[in-house]
């Protein structure tokens, strides 16, 4: 058996190394970026440092702030157009998971414009050459989007998300500078980091793990979960930067192998209702962890030491996989995560829809255990 992993050329890493950005345009010969960002984080610091350093090396962009929180597929049209107008020849995405799918997606398509629609690029991607040059600078810890070969779309006109995978999108250069995640509201540092525990187990699980990959989950769990409630419910610098790795670890580790049921369950609650992917990740996750434990072996102990859970040695195989899921539960719980779906907006009449669209989206296949439509509409119906 082969097995791949593809990571970014360069990386950056702690407080203040946006500092890097000059250094790269200038040693890549790249001339004017297309700075691509979403509506809500314009105006709260971020991006105004981001800015600043370009300016202040003379370097050309042109904003690009339209994105949606699940960024839709005229998102990445709208972007596309603003690319060719202003003549960009690299893209910079400063965000979480959003700015960075739309950036990938604008990418990809101004050297392949033959999938101009969008929708061609869903699955594995047959695109033919590389992404415009892309600098992703993560304002989250959570969706590691700037170290993965996938993004997401969302397709309004059919209520459903859909995930590109492709080894052309990944980011030149991925920088995850902490200090850039010091606005992050409670509630979204919260679920992104959840989000992040959700890659990593996840990706410990799926089909497709192997010892490298497991090596990079485990130790996203166990640095997400000694530094998440202090970096939600302190704002501990210390905890969020060691977030931002975790979460870039965690990237590493699944963008190679794949993900599963939760993220196939999660897509169309983000599609129907909006809802933030951090936030249906972590309300899924230990539900389904439940439900994947008796195809799990001896993983869940590995995840219930990681989590932080003592004597896991002694236990016997039913209580580390109790033990492995209550801790992931009570981690969400401490930083505040919803409980029910109903608490997020979701309609119980709309729960047949869910289960068709979450069996048919590209992540359920690498769940551990096989399920059926009918188990994901029931899965759906106990946590309703």
């Amino acid at each position: 058996m082969t097995n791949r992993m593809i990571l970014n050329e360069t990386s950056y890493f702690g407080a203040g190394s946006i500092s890097a950005i000059p250094d790269e345009v200038a040693r890549r010969g790249l001339r004017h970026a297309l700075l691509v960002t979403d509506q809500g984080l314009k105006g709260i610091g971020p991006v105004e440092k981001v800015e600043a350093v370009l300016r202040a090396a003379g370097i050309p962009y042109t904003p690009y702030a339209d994105v949606k929180p699940n960024p839709t597929i005229g998102n990445i049209q709208q972007g596309v157009a603003a690319c060719q107008q202003c003549g960009a020849d690299f893209l910079i995405a400063v965000g979480g998971g959003s700015a960075m799918d739309a950036a990938k997606g604008i990418g990809i398509i101004m050297t392949n414009p033959t999938f101009a629609d969008v929708r061609s690029l869903e699955g594995l991607s047959p695109t033919k050459n590389p992404s415009l040059p892309l600098i992703a600078i993560a304002t989250t810890a959570g969706t590691a989007a700037e170290v993965t070969i996938n993004y997401v779309v969302t397709d309004d006109d059919n209520r459903r998300k859909f995930v590109c995978v492709d080894p052309h999108d990944i980011p030149t250069v991925a920088i995850v500078d902490s200090d850039l995640m010091a606005s992050m509201p409670q509630a979204l540092a919260a679920a992104t980091g959840m989000d992040a525990l959700t890659h990593a187990i996840e990706g410990y699980l799926t089909r497709a793990a192997w010892e490298m990959t497991d090596m990079f989950a485990l130790k996203a769990i166990e640095l997400i979960a000694a530094n998440l409630r202090a970096s939600v419910l302190e704002h501990s610098p210390q905890a969020r930067q060691t977030m931002g790795l975790a979460q870039y670890i965690a990237g590493m580790g699944f963008s190679n192998v794949g993900l599963g049921l939760v993220h196939g369950m999660a897509h169309p609650l983000g599609a129907f209702y909006d809802t933030p992917h951090g936030v249906a990740n972590a309300l899924l996750l230990p539900h389904i962890m439940a439900f994947n434990a008796p195809a799990s072996g001896e993983k869940y102990r590995h995840i219930a030491r990681a989590m932080g859970v003592a004597g896991t040695e002694g236990m016997s195989q039913e209580q580390y996989r109790q033990a492995a899921c209550a801790a992931v539960r009570q981690l969400g719980l401490d930083v505040g995560i919803p409980q029910s779906l109903s608490a997020i907006g979701a309609k119980e009449e709309d729960l047949p829809l869910l289960a068709t669209s979450a069996f048919n989206d590209v992540c359920t296949p690498g769940n551990p255990r096989d399920v059926t439509e009918q188990e994901i509409l029931s899965l759906y119906q106990q946590l309703y």
